[in-house]
């Protein structure tokens, strides 16, 4: 009875001592790019940065992001969970394959046209990401815009 009622104090002191309620802290959204395009399809590549300040990891998952090419929605990101390491920035990439025929149409033509002329897309991620860990979790709003340069 006793080595059990020592074995919970320390696991108590332990689970009590470690941070673990507070969900890692979004940074920003870097390094959005075009990394390819072509007459079927563009593959569009973000990173989302965090930094947990915990002593222990959890996961972290996309639901329901989505992704808008100059104020047109393209497509849904949704992943596997990521594994979030324990007291480290880190990062999770956010990559999105869009059908260039789902965005040729007569609404669309001419904001394409336009971003075909200036070599640039305005991108706009927005949606949740929701953290994870031992039953506790938190969801982190995404509202990122930002100017990309085509590459051809």
């Amino acid at each position: 009875m006793l080595k059990r009622v020592l074995m919970f104090s320390l696991f108590f002191t332990l689970l009590v001592s470690c941070s673990f309620t507070k969900k890692p802290e979004f940074v920003r959204l870097e390094n959005i790019e075009v990394i390819d395009s072509n007459s079927k399809q563009i593959t569009i590549r973000a990173e989302a940065l965090f930094l947990n300040k915990n002593d222990v990891g959890g996961t972290l998952k996309t639901d329901d992001l989505k992704v808008y090419l100059n104020d047109l929605e393209l497509a849904s990101v949704i992943s596997d969970e990521f594994d979030v390491p324990r007291k480290e920035k880190f990062t999770i990439p956010l990559t999105v394959k869009v059908a260039t025929e789902s965005i040729m149409n007569d609404k669309n033509l001419g904001s394409l046209l336009g971003s075909l002329l200036t070599q640039s897309l305005q991108l706009h991620y927005k949606g949740a990401i929701k953290y994870k860990i031992l039953g506790y979790s938190s969801t982190y709003t995404l509202d990122e815009i930002q100017d990309v340069k085509i590459k051809f």
